[in-house]
């Protein structure tokens, strides 16, 4: 299939393509592919490799302190950030003892634009945190939790109950832009692809990512962990 390259108003229509994933839940999840695998409702154990590596990331704070890469991009959404008083309510009747391991660079514009909700998420909600590691020390993580397309991404979430046990994940971005650039990938030049992950991130202001990451704060709790993933 040729590749395209799209541009100004083909670029709209590209992000409207992705928006009708975010109003169709049966688009966000109608995409079984070769590499993806699913997981809910499976059996997990504790692992004390990823709670040992939880333990050695960086707060928020200090990761945002340090970051010299999109350094201004990473402080103004961190000083925007909000999350919704409702989403925020569902997050809080979760209750228990939740840690949220992202790998993440500061380099990396989709990390730019999910971890500072991320973490604002982590900050109101009591007994949920979040430590950030770099993918030089997170690379097992990444590579159990690859991209839909097989690839190590950042930033990888994968979710840590009070016993350490791997509880559900996020890769790379979104379920709403995740599904929608997993099927444009193949047709789409690289530079047009990322053009509609830019417009969504602009225009969703992380409504997504918190969302999903609630989802499965309310599927671990259930014993139904989620996590959409690939396979290499």
């Amino acid at each position: 299939m040729t590749r395209r390259t799209l541009t100004g108003a083909v670029v709209a229509t590209v992000f409207a393509s992705a928006m009708m994933s975010v109003l169709s839940p049966v688009a966000a999840h109608a995409m079984p592919a070769r590499s993806l695998s699913t997981s809910a409702g499976c059996a997990v154990r504790s692992d004390s490799t990823l709670v040992a590596l939880y333990d050695r990331g960086q707060n928020f704070s200090d990761f945002l302190a340090a970051a010299k890469a999109r350094r201004e991009g990473w402080h103004r959404i961190a000083d925007s950030a909000q999350v919704g008083d409702a989403l925020l309510a569902r997050a809080k009747a979760v209750g228990g003892t939740w840690r949220l391991l992202v790998v993440a660079i500061d380099a990396c514009g989709d990390s730019m634009n999910s971890v500072p909700y991320l973490a604002k998420l982590a900050e109101k909600v009591p007994g949920l945190d979040l430590r950030i590691v770099l993918p030089a020390a997170g690379r097992a993580v990444q590579d159990s939790h690859r991209s839909l397309d097989g690839r190590r991404a950042t930033p990888t979430l994968v979710l840590l109950d009070d016993a350490g046990r791997d509880m559900g994940c996020i890769v790379e971005l979104p379920r709403e832009i995740r599904d929608w650039g997993h099927r444009m990938r193949p047709s789409i030049s690289s530079d047009s692809l990322h053009a509609g992950i830019r417009a969504f991130y602009a225009s969703n202001r992380g409504v997504g990512i918190t969302t999903e990451a609630v989802e499965l704060l309310e599927a671990a709790k259930a014993g139904s962990p989620l996590c959409q993933r690939g396979t290499n």
